[in-house]
């Protein structure tokens, strides 16, 4: 545990900001295309480049309690992020990368009537989050086992879907944007929180964290609108994507 989180937290004395890294336990397709770019990685990364940007290795499920840490609610401010969200009771909503459930518990009472996928590629992780779909008042939480290329949610089913700290590791970034984008609806809002890299005082390695600028470069391409992003948050940017309708 304390080997893995040496790989993502600065070595400094500033509070951690992040869960700790470990190599994917997932295993993912063979064959890149060719909008990436495979060389010598870093040691905070795995080898593979998109858009400019190494790939970060993805976090282990042996994180998962200290993703639960109690200090943060302090450190991230959740609450902060799930009031941004706005949600409305009836939504269906996808935390992509759920890891152990932190934010898929603070969203699914917002939605009563609607339902939340809990996706990870982990199944250590899918096993927990089971666990939390069974506790009292979770009953709207779907886990579910996606591919490492695909978050394989049915087309047009998604009112929003929310990755946290996620993006930065997926191995094939594009593919699972392209899943996401068929999956939510027309007007469908994709949220992706990140770490700000602009932002020498946020004590993640440079791999772990992405510039809002770089987030917004990585989904030109897709059939989404720029809405915003949000610096509300301490040590995170939040920046909203909107599906456009087909032409």
């Amino acid at each position: 545990m304390l080997a893995a989180l040496a790989l993502l937290l600065l070595p400094v004395g500033a509070p951690a900001a992040r869960a700790p890294a470990a190599p994917a336990t997932a295993a993912a397709p063979a064959a890149a295309s060719a909008q990436y770019r495979l060389a010598p990685g870093s040691p905070d990364g795995i080898g593979k480049f998109y858009r400019g940007r190494e790939i970060a290795a993805v976090m282990g499920f042996e994180g998962a309690e200290w993703l639960e840490r109690p200090e943060r609610a302090r450190e991230e401010r959740p609450d902060l992020l799930v009031a941004d969200l706005d949600l409305t009771a009836a939504m269906v909503v996808a935390d992509v990368g759920a890891g152990s459930g932190y934010m898929t518990r603070r969203i699914a009472p917002r939605v009563p009537q609607g339902s939340v996928y809990a996706v990870d590629v982990q199944p250590e992780m899918v096993a927990l989050l089971q666990t939390l779909a069974a506790e009292p008042g979770m009953g709207n939480v779907l886990p579910r086992l996606g591919a490492p290329d695909d978050v394989k949610l049915a087309a047009n089913s998604l009112d929003l879907a929310l990755m946290v700290d996620v993006y930065h590791e997926l191995a094939f970034p594009a593919e699972v944007t392209a899943s996401l984008v068929r999956a939510l609806k027309t007007g469908g809002r994709l949220v992706i929180v990140e770490y700000r890299a602009e932002d020498p005082a946020v004590p993640i390695k440079a791999l772990h964290k992405m510039t809002a600028a770089q987030v917004r470069l990585e989904m030109q391409g897709f059939p989404l609108r720029w809405v915003r992003t949000s610096e509300r948050l301490p040590l995170q940017h939040l920046i909203v994507f909107e599906k456009l309708a087909a032409p």
